[in-house]
């Protein structure tokens, strides 16, 4: 059986023009805004690509609507002629996928700007770099949503879809967003692990796994680097984040990153030979 493949959407730049939704706290899937997450044909709405469409028009945080909108409009001199997408960044990558690599929230002038998560910033640099050495993405580079980036056995998504002041979400907003990744996992019905990208992904997927009714063990698993835990059915792999603040200082070197990368893939019996096979862990 053929692999599905992550399909790149058509150009949006006019990305905020659709933020009137939230003045009216509408939150009804379209075409336009399912097309966002680029997972599939448009021509049948899947359950993925509903769910794509709720989470970009979704304004239940105030504060997170008012931040993302006025980096939206008032932008950095370096993408001063560039339209930023403005609103909640939707997961990308294979609907069939076995590895769910899981991050925190997107960057202002990185996901916000672009509309795909961890792309158009250094951390997105990083990951898909290490992705495609893997053999998992089809590129190593990811700077826009039309750039023709596919990715094998993996999906990537963040605890938080829009993009927090200081890169600081509150409780609350990391509760408020948390049915669409429960959501979203509950849908790729082939995954098994989760590489969590840093503490606060890492403890947002333990909620995120117990909201599917999978406790994990007591005392709690504690986030390190390397770090693993079964929960139920699935498999927990933790990587300190690929921010600049760890790759620039040494923390996390590209090949320390490689090593988790590839493990996970082998817990999720993914081979990275990009022809759809699986690997047996």
């Amino acid at each position: 059986m053929g692999r599905r493949r992550t399909r790149p959407p058509p150009d949006e730049s006019a990305g905020i023009g659709r933020l009137a939704a939230c003045q009216t706290g509408a939150m009804v899937p379209t075409r336009d805004t399912a097309r966002a997450g680029g997972l599939t044909e448009l021509t049948e709405l899947t359950e993925l690509t509903e769910l794509t469409a709720e989470i970009v028009s979704c304004c239940r945080c105030p504060r997170l609507v008012a931040w993302r909108e006025r980096v939206a409009a008032e932008r950095v001199a370096r993408f001063a002629g560039q339209a930023y997408w403005g609103r909640p960044v939707p997961g990308f990558g294979d609907p069939d996928a076995r590895l769910l690599v899981l991050g925190l929230a997107p960057a202002a002038h990185g996901g916000n700007r672009t509309g795909r998560v961890f792309t158009g910033d250094r951390s997105g640099d990083f990951l898909y770099a290490a992705l495609h050495r893997a053999g998992l993405a089809s590129q190593p580079t990811s700077v826009s949503r039309d750039d023709g980036l596919a990715l094998h056995g993996v999906y990537v998504a963040a605890a938080l879809r829009c993009a927090p002041p200081g890169n600081r979400p509150t409780g609350t907003e990391l509760e408020t967003c948390r049915p669409f990744v429960v959501r979203e996992l509950g849908l790729l019905r082939n995954a098994r692990v989760i590489l969590a990208l840093g503490g606060i992904a890492w403890a947002a997927a333990l909620r995120i796994l117990a909201a599917l009714g999978h406790e994990p063990n007591r005392p709690a698993p504690r986030f390190a680097h390397g770090a693993e835990a079964a929960v139920g059915p699935y498999r927990l792999v933790g990587s300190y984040h690929p921010s600049q603040q760890n790759t620039f200082t040494g923390r996390l070197t590209p090949a320390m990153f490689d090593a988790v990368v590839g493990r996970a893939a082998l817990l999720a019996g993914v081979d990275g030979s990009g022809d759809g096979r699986q690997a047996q862990p």
